[in-house]
């Protein structure tokens, strides 16, 4: 049985990373795109629990990481996950893991 995310070390999580984002490059390299999107979604989720969420202020715009010219505004964080709204578009609720968030002040 695999450990969560949450019960390894960042060594763990780091080897875990590089295993996934091998397997994701290999799956995109033979064309399988759902596999290739599965293995970049867990290493970006495993990449949040290296992250402290007291670093991601609640209000404040960020960047959102491959998604150019799409910002989002944080409402709350339960975990590693930023909860808010994409600005200029949908209006529905939406949680995003903080790894996937790039601060606006370090973007430019």
């Amino acid at each position: 049985m695999e450990k969560k995310y949450s019960d390894m070390t960042p060594t763990e999580l780091r080897e875990l990373i590089a295993v996934l984002r091998e397997k994701a490059r290999k799956a995109e390299q033979l064309g399988i795109i759902n596999e290739f999107a599965v293995y970049e979604r867990k290493a970006i989720l495993a990449s949040a629990f290296l992250l402290k969420p007291e670093d991601f202020k609640i209000g404040e715009i960020y960047r959102i990481q491959a998604d150019p010219g799409v910002f989002f505004k944080i409402d709350y964080l339960k975990g590693v996950y930023a909860w808010g709204y994409r600005l200029g578009g949908n209006v529905q609720i939406e949680a995003i893991p903080i790894s996937m968030l790039i601060d606006v002040k370090e973007a430019f």
